[in-house]
């Protein structure tokens, strides 16, 4: 008997991932078309905070309950139960109250309550592991994830207070951000992924010396990689030297992470279907440019021109949150059946991560052509094509996983 059904709450998720595809048609719309309604800087408020809280936050938690949840008994699940209720609660909040008003009250309240949450999950899923067996390679990553949450938050409450006090210096306020940013993306849920599919592939991946060595590279590397977003501070060598270390470590531990990979592919074929396989290869080859991008960046000239413009920001930052962390997710839920796969999903799921990276694409050129300052024709056009391909695309999904038949 199951003690946890993940279905119901995975379809919470689906969901909430139409919301957010939603709101990235409407505010692509309002740049490219003439849109009165809403203000833009709310809806990109309520875009991201939903986007954080309600769909990989309320993903990445209902995910790793279903891993706890093969050592627990029923009554130990309930209270992930209460804070998986209550994170929704807290992320609807803060879907409409940035959408109506942006930062205030409400608002603060809601995004308060649900760093709370998260403090009250990380404590209660640290004491479950200690119910793992101490050598299941997850349990590293979940607990590292849990911690880089809770440290991202610090991020938060240091805007809370520029916000409050009224007192905003640029830097410090873009030091918060990028801070809060890194330690979600980079830490928490980079490394909840990890943990996801080393629970999965742990058996096939037999080498526990050097999956050790690969999560020590990256865990030791995540705190000196923030500075790979504060480069413009004119950091001094000692620490740009640090950060330099940093980014190779990390690409270093994802090649020794490849090779593992692919001297057991043989066994990982036999357990993930052929699309799947492909898909994933597509997450891959996308973390692999994310990873190559932030050693680049440690260059100087290279770093002034990604963070002088705007497409290119927008671009990295889409890059990791929808072909990297979205896309696994997603194909993690089809590809380990924790959600049946039905008629017609593929085609949509695969229609989406056309519009993952066709979007990419666009902001990719629009980012070089901003080099030389030139204007590419009907770029916000062709990104409100690319929102309306993952919309549409993540509406059929949802509607597919509904139905009770025609599984595939």
């Amino acid at each position: 008997m199951r003690h946890f059904i993940p279905e119901k709450w995975l379809k919470f998720s689906l969901f909430n991932l139409v919301i957010v595809a939603l709101l990235g048609v409407l505010m692509r719309y309002k740049i490219g078309f003439a849109f009165p309604y809403f203000d833009q800087k709310y809806l990109q408020h309520a875009h991201s905070h939903f986007a954080f809280s309600g769909w990989i936050t309320h993903t990445l938690f209902v995910l790793m309950v279903c891993f706890i949840q093969l050592y627990l008994s029923p009554p130990a699940l309930r209270k992930y139960r209460f804070l998986l209720a209550a994170n929704l609660v807290c992320a609807y909040g803060m879907l409409i109250s940035f959408a109506v008003q942006g930062y205030a009250a409400v608002s603060i309240f809601f995004s308060t309550a649900s760093i709370l949450i998260a403090y009250f999950f990380s404590f209660y899923f640290f004491k479950d592991l200690k119910q793992v067996e101490k050598q299941h390679p997850g349990n590293n990553w979940f607990k590292a994830a849990l911690i880089f949450n809770v440290l991202s938050s610090f991020g938060t409450f240091a805007l809370a207070y520029m916000m409050m006090t009224k007192n905003l210096p640029q830097n410090a306020y873009l030091a918060s951000v990028y801070y809060y940013l890194h330690f979600q993306y980079n830490g928490f849920f980079f490394f909840a992924c990890m943990g996801l599919l080393y629970s999965q592939l742990h058996q096939y991946l037999p080498n526990s010396g050097a999956n050790n060595a690969i999560f020590w590279l990256f865990a030791a590397a995540c705190v000196p990689a923030y500075f790979l977003s504060t480069l413009w501070l004119n950091l001094p060598v000692w620490l740009y030297v640090l950060v330099v270390l940093a980014a190779a470590a990390q690409v270093f531990a994802w090649v020794r992470f490849l090779q593992i990979i692919q001297q057991n592919l043989s066994q990982l074929k036999s357990k993930i279907q052929p699309v799947w396989q492909y898909l994933l290869l597509a997450v891959g080859f996308a973390l692999s440019v994310k990873l190559i991008l932030q050693l680049g960046s440690t260059i100087p000239e290279i770093s002034k021109l990604a963070f002088g413009f705007r497409p290119i920001v927008i671009a990295y930052l889409h890059l990791v949150l929808l072909a990297i962390i979205s896309v696994f997710l997603l194909v993690y839920l089809f590809s380990f059946n924790i959600i049946a796969t039905r008629k017609y999903s593929i085609k949509a799921l695969i229609l989406f991560v056309f519009g993952v990276f066709l979007n990419e694409f666009i902001l990719m050129v629009q980012g070089v052509a901003s080099f030389s300052y030139i204007l590419i024709p009907y770029a916000n056009e062709a990104l409100f094509a690319a929102a309306l391909i993952m919309f549409l695309s993540m509406l059929a999904l949802f509607i597919f996983q509904l139905k009770k038949t025609g599984a595939t």
